[in-house]
Protein backbone atom coordinates (compact mmCIF):
# COMPACT_ATOMS: atom_id res chain seq x y z
CA UNK A 1 0.00 0.00 0.00
CA UNK A 2 1.37 3.41 -0.94
CA UNK A 3 2.04 5.91 1.79
CA UNK A 4 -0.25 8.84 2.47
CA UNK A 5 1.12 12.31 1.85
CA UNK A 6 1.20 15.17 4.36
CA UNK A 7 1.19 18.73 3.03
CA UNK A 8 1.08 22.14 4.67
CA UNK A 9 -0.59 25.06 2.91
CA UNK A 10 0.69 28.27 4.48
CA UNK A 11 -2.17 30.49 3.33
CA UNK A 12 -5.58 30.24 1.64
CA UNK A 13 -4.15 32.33 -1.19
CA UNK A 14 -2.40 29.24 -2.59
CA UNK A 15 -4.89 26.58 -1.55
CA UNK A 16 -5.93 25.91 -5.16
CA UNK A 17 -2.50 24.36 -5.73
CA UNK A 18 -3.00 21.90 -2.86
CA UNK A 19 -6.65 20.92 -2.84
CA UNK A 20 -7.70 17.32 -3.33
CA UNK A 21 -11.28 16.13 -3.04
CA UNK A 22 -10.22 12.86 -1.41
CA UNK A 23 -7.96 14.42 1.27
CA UNK A 24 -8.61 15.29 4.88
CA UNK A 25 -8.10 19.00 5.50
CA UNK A 26 -7.30 20.35 8.95
CA UNK A 27 -8.23 24.03 9.06
CA UNK A 28 -6.10 26.03 11.50
CA UNK A 29 -6.54 29.53 12.94
CA UNK A 30 -4.86 29.33 16.32
CA UNK A 31 -5.38 33.00 17.27
CA UNK A 32 -8.27 32.63 17.67
CA UNK A 33 -11.01 31.02 15.57
CA UNK A 34 -10.22 27.31 15.66
CA UNK A 35 -9.20 27.51 19.32
CA UNK A 36 -12.55 29.15 20.06
CA UNK A 37 -14.48 26.56 18.06
CA UNK A 38 -12.82 23.69 19.92
CA UNK A 39 -13.58 25.45 23.20
CA UNK A 40 -17.23 25.89 22.26
CA UNK A 41 -17.61 22.16 21.65
CA UNK A 42 -15.74 21.37 24.87
CA UNK A 43 -18.38 23.47 26.61
CA UNK A 44 -21.40 21.87 25.02
CA UNK A 45 -22.36 23.91 21.97
CA UNK A 46 -24.73 21.94 19.74
CA UNK A 47 -23.52 23.25 16.40
CA UNK A 48 -21.68 26.19 14.87
CA UNK A 49 -22.62 27.71 11.53
CA UNK A 50 -19.49 29.30 10.00
CA UNK A 51 -20.12 32.13 7.56
CA UNK A 52 -17.53 34.02 5.55
CA UNK A 53 -19.13 37.48 5.49
CA UNK A 54 -20.54 39.89 8.04
CA UNK A 55 -23.61 40.32 5.84
CA UNK A 56 -24.43 36.62 6.25
CA UNK A 57 -23.85 36.84 10.00
CA UNK A 58 -26.10 39.86 10.30
CA UNK A 59 -28.86 38.12 8.33
CA UNK A 60 -28.74 35.18 10.75
CA UNK A 61 -28.89 37.61 13.69
CA UNK A 62 -32.04 39.13 12.24
CA UNK A 63 -33.55 35.62 12.17
CA UNK A 64 -32.92 35.25 15.91
CA UNK A 65 -29.65 33.29 15.95
CA UNK A 66 -26.91 33.91 18.50
CA UNK A 67 -23.94 35.36 16.60
CA UNK A 68 -20.22 35.57 17.31
CA UNK A 69 -18.59 37.94 14.82
CA UNK A 70 -15.41 39.99 14.65
CA UNK A 71 -13.10 41.66 12.23
CA UNK A 72 -9.48 42.47 13.11
CA UNK A 73 -10.24 41.17 16.60
CA UNK A 74 -13.02 43.69 17.28
CA UNK A 75 -16.54 42.50 18.07
CA UNK A 76 -19.09 43.72 15.53
CA UNK A 77 -21.84 45.94 16.90
CA UNK A 78 -24.65 43.54 15.97
CA UNK A 79 -22.96 40.45 17.44
CA UNK A 80 -23.56 38.82 20.81
CA UNK A 81 -19.81 38.35 21.32
CA UNK A 82 -16.50 38.03 19.48
CA UNK A 83 -14.11 35.14 19.00
CA UNK A 84 -12.16 34.90 22.23
CA UNK A 85 -12.29 31.29 23.43
CA UNK A 86 -13.16 32.71 26.85
CA UNK A 87 -16.50 33.94 25.46
CA UNK A 88 -17.62 30.38 24.76
CA UNK A 89 -18.49 29.40 28.33
CA UNK A 90 -20.85 26.51 29.18
CA UNK A 91 -23.39 29.01 30.54
CA UNK A 92 -23.45 30.87 27.25
CA UNK A 93 -23.15 28.13 24.61
CA UNK A 94 -24.30 24.76 25.98
CA UNK A 95 -27.03 23.23 23.79
CA UNK A 96 -27.03 26.31 21.53
CA UNK A 97 -26.52 26.92 17.81
CA UNK A 98 -24.11 29.77 17.12
CA UNK A 99 -23.37 31.58 13.87
CA UNK A 100 -19.70 32.43 13.62
CA UNK A 101 -17.78 34.84 11.37
CA UNK A 102 -14.13 35.87 11.75
CA UNK A 103 -11.45 37.72 9.82
CA UNK A 104 -9.64 34.63 8.55
CA UNK A 105 -10.83 31.36 10.02
CA UNK A 106 -14.41 30.88 8.83
CA UNK A 107 -13.59 31.66 5.20
CA UNK A 108 -10.74 29.15 5.36
CA UNK A 109 -13.03 26.43 6.72
CA UNK A 110 -15.63 26.93 4.00
CA UNK A 111 -13.16 27.01 1.11
CA UNK A 112 -12.13 23.42 1.92
CA UNK A 113 -15.71 22.12 1.96
CA UNK A 114 -15.14 20.09 -1.22
CA UNK A 115 -12.75 17.79 0.67
CA UNK A 116 -13.45 14.33 2.01
CA UNK A 117 -13.43 15.82 5.50
CA UNK A 118 -12.71 19.25 6.98
CA UNK A 119 -11.53 19.09 10.59
CA UNK A 120 -11.01 21.99 12.99
CA UNK A 121 -7.51 21.95 14.42
CA UNK A 122 -6.01 23.51 17.53
CA UNK A 123 -3.47 22.60 20.16
CA UNK A 124 -6.49 21.93 22.37
CA UNK A 125 -7.40 18.79 20.37
CA UNK A 126 -3.96 17.98 18.95
CA UNK A 127 -3.70 14.31 19.98
CA UNK A 128 -7.31 13.59 19.02
CA UNK A 129 -6.54 14.92 15.54
CA UNK A 130 -3.44 12.75 15.24
CA UNK A 131 -5.34 9.63 16.30
CA UNK A 132 -8.16 10.31 13.84
CA UNK A 133 -5.82 11.05 10.92
CA UNK A 134 -3.84 7.85 11.52
CA UNK A 135 -7.06 5.85 11.66
CA UNK A 136 -8.48 7.34 8.45
CA UNK A 137 -5.35 6.78 6.35
CA UNK A 138 -5.93 9.52 3.81
CA UNK A 139 -3.74 12.25 2.39
CA UNK A 140 -3.59 15.19 4.78
CA UNK A 141 -3.56 18.90 4.01
CA UNK A 142 -3.02 21.25 6.94
CA UNK A 143 -4.55 24.54 5.81
CA UNK A 144 -3.36 27.61 7.70
CA UNK A 145 -5.80 30.52 7.79
CA UNK A 146 -2.93 33.01 7.93
CA UNK A 147 -3.69 36.70 8.15
CA UNK A 148 -5.78 38.18 5.33
CA UNK A 149 -4.41 35.58 2.89
CA UNK A 150 -0.81 36.14 4.05
CA UNK A 151 1.56 33.79 5.90
CA UNK A 152 1.53 33.85 9.68
CA UNK A 153 3.74 32.22 12.28
CA UNK A 154 1.23 30.85 14.77
CA UNK A 155 -0.70 28.68 12.31
CA UNK A 156 2.50 27.48 10.68
CA UNK A 157 3.94 26.41 14.03
CA UNK A 158 0.86 24.34 14.76
CA UNK A 159 1.03 22.83 11.28
CA UNK A 160 4.62 21.81 11.92
CA UNK A 161 3.70 20.21 15.22
CA UNK A 162 0.79 18.27 13.76
CA UNK A 163 2.71 17.18 10.65
CA UNK A 164 5.61 15.99 12.78
CA UNK A 165 3.30 13.90 14.97
CA UNK A 166 1.56 12.28 11.98
CA UNK A 167 4.81 11.57 10.19
CA UNK A 168 6.07 9.50 13.11
CA UNK A 169 3.78 6.83 11.67
CA UNK A 170 5.60 5.16 8.76
CA UNK A 171 2.39 4.86 6.76
CA UNK A 172 2.68 8.60 6.06
CA UNK A 173 5.31 10.59 4.20
CA UNK A 174 5.81 14.11 2.90
CA UNK A 175 7.17 15.30 -0.40
CA UNK A 176 6.20 18.88 0.38
CA UNK A 177 8.80 21.53 1.16
CA UNK A 178 6.35 23.63 3.16
CA UNK A 179 5.74 20.67 5.46
CA UNK A 180 9.45 20.42 6.24
CA UNK A 181 9.72 24.19 6.66
CA UNK A 182 6.83 24.14 9.14
CA UNK A 183 8.39 21.28 11.11
CA UNK A 184 11.77 23.00 11.19
CA UNK A 185 10.14 26.18 12.47
CA UNK A 186 8.28 24.18 15.13
CA UNK A 187 11.54 22.58 16.28
CA UNK A 188 13.04 26.04 16.81
CA UNK A 189 9.98 27.49 18.55
CA UNK A 190 9.07 24.57 20.80
CA UNK A 191 12.18 25.06 22.98
CA UNK A 192 10.48 28.11 24.52
CA UNK A 193 7.17 28.53 22.75
CA UNK A 194 5.86 31.46 24.78
CA UNK A 195 9.06 33.42 24.19
CA UNK A 196 9.02 32.62 20.48
CA UNK A 197 5.44 33.85 20.20
CA UNK A 198 6.65 37.36 20.93
CA UNK A 199 7.52 37.46 17.22
CA UNK A 200 3.93 36.76 16.20
CA UNK A 201 2.24 39.80 14.64
CA UNK A 202 -1.22 38.68 15.70
CA UNK A 203 -0.10 38.59 19.32
CA UNK A 204 0.67 42.30 19.09
CA UNK A 205 -2.54 43.08 17.19
CA UNK A 206 -4.49 41.42 19.99
CA UNK A 207 -2.43 43.16 22.69
CA UNK A 208 -3.22 46.58 21.24
CA UNK A 209 -6.88 45.84 21.90
CA UNK A 210 -6.36 44.14 25.27
CA UNK A 211 -7.23 40.74 23.76
CA UNK A 212 -3.97 38.82 24.24
CA UNK A 213 -5.12 37.12 27.46
CA UNK A 214 -5.82 33.98 25.39
CA UNK A 215 -2.27 33.44 24.19
CA UNK A 216 -1.20 30.73 26.63
CA UNK A 217 -4.58 29.01 26.53
CA UNK A 218 -4.54 28.82 22.72
CA UNK A 219 -1.16 27.07 22.90
CA UNK A 220 -2.17 24.46 25.49
CA UNK A 221 -2.11 20.87 24.31
CA UNK A 222 -4.83 18.24 24.58
CA UNK A 223 -7.65 19.73 26.59
CA UNK A 224 -10.32 17.82 24.66
CA UNK A 225 -10.85 14.75 22.52
CA UNK A 226 -13.60 16.47 20.52
CA UNK A 227 -12.90 17.11 16.84
CA UNK A 228 -15.26 19.60 15.20
CA UNK A 229 -15.84 18.89 11.51
CA UNK A 230 -17.79 20.45 8.66
CA UNK A 231 -21.03 18.66 7.80
CA UNK A 232 -22.87 20.38 4.96
CA UNK A 233 -22.76 24.04 6.07
CA UNK A 234 -22.32 23.65 9.81
CA UNK A 235 -19.87 22.28 12.37
CA UNK A 236 -20.55 19.40 14.72
CA UNK A 237 -18.18 16.90 16.35
CA UNK A 238 -17.09 13.46 15.23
Amino acid sequence: MSKRNVEVCFTPAVYDTFKKDEAIVVAVDILRATSAICTAFMNGVERIIPVATLEEAKAYKQKGFMVAAERDGIVRDFADFGNSPFNFTPERVAHKQIVYSTTNGTHTIMMASHSHQVLIGAYLNHQALVDHILKEQRDLIILCAGWKRKFNLEDTLFAGSLAQAVLRDNRFESICDSTYAAMDLWDVARVDLMAYLDKVAQRHRLARNGLDDVLEYCHTFDQTDKIPYLKDDYLITL
